[in-house]
């Protein structure tokens, strides 16, 4: 299926690695101008050079860098036309009350506020220009809190409280916002929670109806579907990529 990507301008956040970098490749084999960003000047660039992106260094709870990042992209690529919010998570902890006001306004700053004032900043443009794609990289923790991760299932669910209420306003617009919900991916940060590849592989067999981790490509898939011209009739809208784990209706 062609996606109508081929020449569309995107940014992808926290992309040196994982399923941001994931996105990103799926983005560019689909024909978009990629541009891909995190904190690590090492990692971005050599990320973007595996993919051929173009590679910028931004630190994603730096919202006051935000304007700069963006100019930045415009100048190389051209104006905004896909944007992929990806930002990661804030530390676990086993007592829900256990986390420092510090802790709290951290992760709110970095799950919440730094993707709203990307979105703030590019979705103008594309009403204006009358089309353009928004997702966040969330979790399946929206539908179903995680044991540990209080600061995560909290402020995600903000984000994709937001979201839908923007995705109201901009949905005559030719202007989508979604958000993608990973379960258990093989990356790097399933291994350090779950302490090693063998037990998330293990806890997969036992746990996930699938019987097994996602891969990075299978969840990278369904971003590049919903970032496409193709999925114009989807709007405000949270889709699960987790191998069946998730209950809740």
């Amino acid at each position: 299926m062609d996606l109508r990507l081929a020449g569309k301008v995107a940014l992808v956040t926290g992309a040196s690695k994982g399923l941001g970098k994931g996105i990103g490749a799926a983005l560019i084999q689909e024909g978009a101008r990629v541009a891909i960003s995190s904190r690590s000047r090492e990692r971005i660039d050599a990320a973007a050079t595996e993919i051929g992106a173009l590679g910028l260094v931004h630190d994603s709870a730096d919202v006051d860098a935000v304007p700069a990042l963006v100019d930045t992209v415009e100048a190389e690529l051209g104006p905004i036309e896909v944007l992929v919010a990806n930002t990661g998570g804030p530390p676990p902890g086993p007592d829900p009350l256990g986390f420092t006001r510090e802790q709290w306004e951290s992760a709110y700053r970095e799950l919440v506020l730094a993707p709203m004032t990307l979105i703030e900043r590019v979705v103008p443009g594309m009403r204006e220009r009358g089309f353009g794609r928004v997702l966040s990289v969330s979790s399946s923790a929206v539908r179903e809190p995680i044991p540990g991760l209080m600061l995560s299932n909290s402020h995600r669910a903000a984000l994709l409280g937001a979201l839908k209420t923007l995705a109201r306003e901009v949905a005559g617009e030719g202007v989508t916002v979604n958000s993608v919900l990973p379960g258990r991916i093989a990356t790097d940060r399933i291994v350090q929670t779950s302490g090693s590849r063998e037990a998330a592989e293990d806890a997969a067999r036992s746990q996930i109806p699938a019987g097994r981790l996602g891969t990075v490509e299978e969840f990278a898939a369904v971003a590049a579907f919903l970032c496409s011209e193709r999925a114009s009739y989807i709007n405000g809208a949270a889709v699960l990529v987790d191998g069946g784990l998730t209950q809740a209706v």
